[in-house]
């Protein structure tokens, strides 16, 4: 068993260490697999969201960790309010509390272990603060049973009333952790304005998110290149997250595999087959030192009709769209276009919850072809992907959101001259 412990004070700043070496946070949001690529990438730690995911024990995900060199921030799925639970229910928390005292009993000797995380964004659209009773009683319980691994919780976002209650309500935690994306640009500004300087670890971070992002004037957001994002990260990673010695812990970036979740490559690192993007060729720059023997591949711009994403691109049924891509010639490189029904409304996840991928309903699969013709039998929000892959298993990838309406904007106009409705 590893020995962790959170040292230091505000003044000299603070520092973990395990079994008493330094030991910042070079990690990952991680669970169902990729392990091994991590560790090859100079990662020392990912954390996961639950003990039992459906797919692999904690004990094998511990045992590979440890086997790789890996330490794991082990996730207690807390129930939130924003599902439906109750923390005026003492009877409901005590039996939740209970429940995960058997999974801290379990693991709470595996030397691959770093610390627990208790819940996943409980403050995210909660008013009830008694939820943060319920974390003292678990953090109480578990530092008692386990006094060799700190305990957090991960907060959706930094605000001051959050900051307040759980420093009121929940004080054995050792320190907080927060989930931020585009706003990590201004963490100092943040920390400073809700008063909070003590020791953090960030565990949730990477591209601007789906919700700060500009989007379409039908509401549809845009979303930076693999190449953006990564120069996004890399940028983020030096000024903020490794500029904070004093109290930065380490950081998690999210998402080291892939999920839908407005599209399907907005957070993942790798695509839906396991390509490697550049997200993590800078993330093995920044960890080691070193770039990877081949790197992803980049994309300058994606226009269609020669309109780009931000001029909100329409048309009409039947018409030919015309889509083009910027990047560097290579013969050994594949280009793959697809184009995808976006997620309904009613379907969009919230919080990272479970979100369907949309059906692609025309594809133009590994050709060597920048340009691409097609056309849209039915009206709705849809979304143009441009893939390029190369023979190592990487790749860059770029999309643009486009409304198809049933009739041309000029018949339209033509119709309602002569006193008929447009459908």
């Amino acid at each position: 068993m590893a020995k962790v412990q959170l040292l230091g004070n505000k003044t000299d700043g603070y520092q973990l260490t395990v079994d008493g070496e330094p030991f910042f946070i070079k990690g990952a949001g991680l669970e169902f697999g990729h392990l091994k690529s991590l560790a090859e990438a100079g990662g020392n730690a990912f954390r996961t969201w639950r003990v039992v995911n459906g797919e692999r024990d904690a004990i094998d995900i511990l045992n590979e960790a440890d086997a790789l060199g890996l330490k794991v921030c082990m996730g207690l799925d807390i129930a939130r309010e924003r599902h439906g639970f109750d923390y005026s229910d003492q009877d409901a928390v005590i039996a939740q509390n209970e429940q995960m005292m058997i999974d801290v009993n379990r693991l709470k000797g595996h030397p691959a272990l770093l610390m627990w995380g208790l819940g996943n964004e409980l403050n995210l659209r909660a008013k009830n603060d008694a939820v943060w009773d319920a974390i003292e009683d678990l953090a109480v319980r578990i530092k008692k049973a386990d006094p060799d691994h700190p305990v957090t919780t991960m907060l959706a976002g930094i605000d001051a009333g959050t900051v307040s209650a759980i420093a009121q309500r929940s004080p054995s935690l050792d320190f907080l952790s927060f989930q931020i994306y585009g706003e990590i640009d201004q963490l100092p500004e943040i920390l400073e304005k809700v008063g909070y300087d003590g020791p953090y670890q960030v565990t949730e971070w990477g591209p601007t998110g789906h919700w700060e992002s500009p989007e379409t004037h039908w509401g549809r957001p845009f979303e930076p290149s693999s190449t953006q994002k990564a120069n996004d990260i890399a940028r983020r990673y030096e000024e903020i997250i490794l500029a904070d010695s004093k109290c930065c812990l380490g950081a998690y970036i999210f998402l080291w595999g892939q999920k839908q979740e407005r599209t399907s490559t907005w957070y993942g690192m790798f695509l839906e087959k396991g390509e490697r993007t550049a997200a993590v060729d800078v993330m093995q720059k920044a960890w080691t030192g070193n770039w990877p023997e081949h790197q992803a591949p980049q994309i300058q711009s994606l226009r269609l009709n020669e309109q780009e994403a931000t001029t909100s691109v329409e048309g009409s049924v039947g018409q030919v769209f015309r889509a083009e891509i910027d990047a560097a010639e290579n013969h050994d490189h594949l280009i793959s276009w697809r184009v995808r029904e976006e997620v309904p409304a009613a379907l969009q996840s919230d919080g990272g919850d479970f979100e369907p991928t949309p059906p692609t309903i025309e594809s133009l699969l590994e050709t060597q072809s920048k340009r691409f013709e097609f056309t849209v039998s039915q009206p709705g929000e849809y979304r143009l992907f441009c893939q390029i892959d190369t023979p190592h298993h990487c790749a860059a990838v770029t999309n643009i959101p486009f409304l198809i309406t049933s009739k041309p904007r000029k018949l339209a106009r033509l119709l309602n001259l002569f006193g008929k409705k447009a459908a």
